[in-house]
């Protein structure tokens, strides 16, 4: 399955030869040149598996920090790998703090950040990426990813019904098509789909 990386970077010459680095290594990458472009990017994505993203962008120094607020408010809950000229330890912490998952100090390699994607996508961006993986790549509707998201609560159908104002047979027939959708037959085997890696 081929993964797709966000990269967010101002300098050009950077944001294309990381770019075709990821390509080259059989990645999807979306490059994008700022904040605003990056969410509007992701938003448009099918699914992001990892986000790379510098600090500093144009002459803000935390605009890579506020980028990972404002993708976990866009549910996107991917691992971030950070990439800054400034390691400073404030900068550092509160990379940590906002979620990133690694971080490379400038000048680096590219081979380097091919190999933190690799280990980005290897151990994934925890339970909500887990989950949204499985139901995005499904393409299921709006009303079976809400079935699904239920269902992935350990809520029965009867319960189900209740909070989605169906009948319990209704429910039954998306949690059926969610099923088909995601490869499985059972709720054990939707629940290893999406947890056991």
């Amino acid at each position: 399955m081929k993964r797709t990386v966000l990269l967010v970077e101002d300098e050009d010459d950077t944001r294309e030869l990381l770019g075709r680095a990821l390509e080259r290594q059989g990645y999807t990458c979306i490059a994008a040149e700022g904040r605003s472009a990056a969410l509007a990017k992701a938003k448009e994505a099918d699914f992001v598996d990892v986000v790379v993203t510098d600090v500093v962008m144009d002459m803000d120094d935390r605009a890579g920090l506020r980028l990972l607020r404002e993708l976990r408010d866009a549910k996107v809950y991917a691992p971030v790998i950070v990439i800054t000229a400034y390691a400073d330890v404030e900068k550092v912490k509160n990379a940590l703090n906002e979620g990133a998952r690694y971080l490379l100090e400038k000048p680096f390699r590219a081979e380097e950040l091919v190999s933190a994607v690799a280990r980005a996508c290897e151990h994934g961006g925890g339970a909500a990426h887990a989950v949204l993986e499985v139901i995005t790549r499904a393409k299921l509707t709006d009303k079976e990813r809400a079935v699904a998201l239920h269902v992935l609560e350990g809520l029965s159908s009867g319960e189900i019904a209740a909070l989605e104002n169906n009948s319990e047979r209704t429910i039954r027939q998306h949690v059926s098509q969610i099923y088909a959708k995601c490869g499985v037959s059972s709720r054990a085997e939707l629940f290893r789909k999406v947890y056991v890696r």
